[in-house]
């Protein structure tokens, strides 16, 4: 039975190194979410939202995309996905990836409607430009979000199991022979 444990076991070095990986892109995610904004400190869209900005974003998002893309594929090649834990692991990691696929293309809406903008004459259509703008852009940052908090779950994942293999291993060390019996004064044994 110890080598199937050992087996499901993700080696701690392994799952350290992936760790700090998983948390630097999350982190990554989380910060462009949160500093890629679109309206100004009233609230309100741009008179001229800058086209080459919201484009970045598009840009720089599909970087990230490409990052958590190659995170979930080097693991899927690693033989620690067919584990327990390495199996809900790639699963967020899966998550991550398709989430984050998303947000490049609403940011890339977000510059066209830009761009569209300032050459629109027609109240409604600015109006309609507009509202498409916020809600492109609102949802490109909450993919960005929602792929930051799957990585959140996949490292919780192998901090989780790494606490197992800490608990396995204080377990393993109390499997030892037992004791013998503390000796009586005199040398007798009851």
């Amino acid at each position: 039975m110890k080598p199937d444990f050992q087996r499901d076991l993700i080696p701690r070095d392994d799952a350290l190194y992936l760790i700090g990986a998983l948390t630097a892109v999350k982190d990554k995610l989380y910060n462009a979410a949160q500093q890629w904004e679109l309206l100004d400190e009233n609230g309100h869209v741009p008179a001229a939202p800058s086209y080459t900005a919201l484009l970045q974003h598009a840009a720089d998002a599909q970087d990230l995309s490409r990052d958590v893309l190659r995170l979930a594929a080097d693991f899927a090649r690693s033989p620690h996905h067919t584990t327990r834990a390495g199996g809900t692991v790639l699963k967020h990691l899966a998550t991550a990836a398709t989430i984050s696929s998303h947000s490049a293309p609403h940011f890339t809406e977000t510059a066209e409607n830009a761009l569209a903008l300032p050459r629109s004459t027609n109240p409604t259509d600015r109006h309609y430009l507009t509202n498409r703008m916020v809600i492109d852009h609102a949802s490109a940052r909450a993919f960005l979000r929602r792929a930051s908090d799957s990585l959140r779950d996949a490292a919780k994942e192998l901090d989780d199991h790494l606490g197992f293999q800490r608990f396995l291993s204080t377990l393993t060390r109390r499997e030892g022979p037992p004791e013998p019996p503390p000796s009586r004064p005199g040398g007798l044994h009851r």
